[in-house]
């Protein structure tokens, strides 16, 4: 049945609502914006044009993906992140919003040579060095998958040259000094995982838990860091929200100075980061 974009996204709400799907509206916005090809910034523009039967169901069988909690992120292709748009899919963690916390901290001390663990989608290495023109880095994954997915992103965001990507369990591949070392490693305890969104099961499971406490990739980042920090450079990892003591005695037993833990905008513990002495 033909009508107006309007009439789509009124469409394509109520059937995500039907199913269960909390964000409806501003997920129908985007998936019609999707199947105009347009910005979802510039939707309202084209409200009154003409909608048709070969768009809407267009827009279905991407609402249906939503309804089964298919991340919007993976239906999109991309999530926007610290004001630069960044490819995701399977194969990488979704970037989110409380992930700017840890950009912010490590923006706030100079460096000039960093090592982002864990790199995934590349989101914090590609963004750090996007917003410190004279830096360079080197981001590390077990994934290879993930690896062409922050080269892509990179490449993107004009920072290939200053980033060399390396398949590397932690530090396994690592010989150099770096004055900032950032991570946002897999942090979910295994007890925790089937309380999780059902949105997090389309994600790679070993950037979400390390099948264990939550708390193995923080001592293994930590207790090799000073091996690999310049002196008086820092370490910055994003943590689970309960976790902050845990990590920052972490931190200390490392022999980490001016150990610190930083808050998200919601007022929640999000970072930890220490100074090597």
């Amino acid at each position: 049945m033909s009508g107006t974009v309007q009439d789509g996204i009124l469409g394509v709400t109520d059937y995500l609502l039907q199913d269960g799907i909390d964000s409806a509206a501003l997920d129908a916005r985007l998936i019609v914006a999707k199947v105009l090809g347009i910005d979802k910034s510039r939707l309202t523009l084209h409200l009154r044009d003409e909608w048709n039967d070969d768009q809407m169901e267009g827009a279905i069988i991407l609402a249906g993906q939503r309804s089964n909690h298919t991340p919007m992120s993976h239906i999109l292709g991309y999530r926007d992140f610290y004001g630069r748009r960044f490819e995701v899919n399977s194969d990488v963690l979704d970037p989110r919003p409380e992930t700017e916390t840890l950009i912010a901290e490590a923006l706030s001390k100079p460096f000039s040579e960093m090592l982002d663990l864990g790199t995934g989608s590349g989101a914090i290495a590609v963004t750090l060095l996007a917003e410190r023109p004279t830096a360079v880095g080197i981001a590390t994954d077990l994934s290879p998958n993930a690896l062409k997915v922050a080269s892509r992103n990179a490449d993107t965001h004009s920072v290939l040259q200053r980033l060399h990507f390396e398949e590397s369990d932690w530090y396994a591949a690592i010989g150099s000094t770096f004055d900032l070392i950032v991570s946002n490693p897999p942090y979910i305890a295994l007890d925790e995982m089937p309380s999780l969104a059902p949105e997090l099961s389309y994600e790679p499971r070993m950037a979400l838990t390390d099948d264990a406490d939550g708390l193995t990739a923080y001592r293994k980042i930590t207790e090799d860091a000073p091996g690999h920090l310049a002196p008086n450079g820092w370490l910055m990892v994003e943590i689970g929200w309960m976790q902050g003591p845990e990590v920052a005695a972490l931190f200390n037993q490392a022999g980490f100075q001016n150990v610190a833990i930083k808050l998200d905008l919601d007022g929640r513990d999000r970072v930890v980061i220490g100074q090597k002495g």
